[in-house]
């Protein structure tokens, strides 16, 4: 089980004036951090999005990955993220520079400049017939899952968010086995980032596509997130909240398992049913 360990520049703690019940205090709260991670290779910028700091070299494999510019572990040489390891301070802390195989062509991203804020995603989102001309495969066939295993999951997440149990602030990103036990989990202000860092750990861990596995999400189920799942071959995404109509239409033409409204023992299965026993 992989939980990450919370950046220094995750969490920072502020002043606040509490109200309750009619009486005020000064009190120290926890934040959620929220810096932009550029990712550059070379002179080339690649990609800017609003992050919680921590994991920014999987969060830089990951976005590469699942967007499309590069296609596998083996075209990243080196990642450099100073932020990874660094406290407080820099600029440098928020730019991950990533050294790309020879020969790589980043002439796919064309007249692209990703730019992603924590909470709205990615702006003019591909449509389904561009992910489906990026050549991304419908995920194992043969991948099976219990429903009561399923209802277990979401506490799970819950008991292991680090990070969200101080600040309250996260969304989470869970990756599990097919008996439930918990493989990797990734916390994230941008809920689509947390995605990324569990894609980014299982490409560089070189355990991609992710057959047999299922991904938790914390809040609702959006088209990038089924993107990204579809795109690091996990057969079965889950949320706890509801996904969106262009999440449920892309589930549906590429043969997602895709489950909404995970609490307690109920839950909604919009797409691939026949993968839950």
């Amino acid at each position: 089980m992989k939980i990450a360990a919370p950046s220094t520049r995750s969490i920072e703690i502020t002043q606040v004036l509490e109200w309750n019940n009619n009486e005020t205090r000064r009190v120290e709260d926890y934040l959620a951090g929220e810096e932009p991670l550029e990712m550059r290779s070379g002179r080339q910028r690649l990609g800017v999005t609003l992050r919680t700091p921590g994991n920014d070299a999987e969060l830089a494999a990951g976005f590469l990955f699942t967007e499309g510019i590069i296609s596998k572990r083996e075209e990243i040489l080196a990642i450099e993220a100073p932020g990874d390891a660094a406290g407080r301070g820099g600029a440098t802390n928020n730019i991950a520079r990533i050294k790309l195989k020879p020969g790589v062509r980043l002439a796919a991203l064309g007249g692209r400049r990703f730019s992603a804020g924590s909470a709205c995603g990615i702006c003019g989102k591909e449509s389904i017939a561009q992910v489906r001309r990026r050549g991304i495969r419908a995920p194992d066939a043969n991948s099976r899952f219990d429903a009561e295993m399923l209802c277990r999951l979401p506490e799970k997440l819950r008991a292991t968010q680090a990070i969200f149990g101080r600040t309250g602030g996260l969304h989470a990103a869970a990756l599990f086995r097919g008996d439930g036990e918990l493989v990797v989990l990734r916390e994230d202000i941008g809920r689509h980032n947390a995605v990324d860092k569990v894609a980014g750990w299982a490409l560089l861990q070189g355990k991609v596509p992710l057959a047999g596995h299922a991904l938790l999400v914390s809040g609702r189920g959006g088209f990038e997130i089924v993107q990204k799942a579809l795109a690091a071959g996990i057969p079965l995404v889950a949320s706890v909240s509801a996904p969106s109509s262009l999440a449920v239409r892309l589930a549906r033409e590429l043969g997602l398992t895709l489950v909404g409204f995970l609490r307690g023992r109920r839950f909604i299965i919009y797409s691939g049913e026949q993968r839950l026993a």
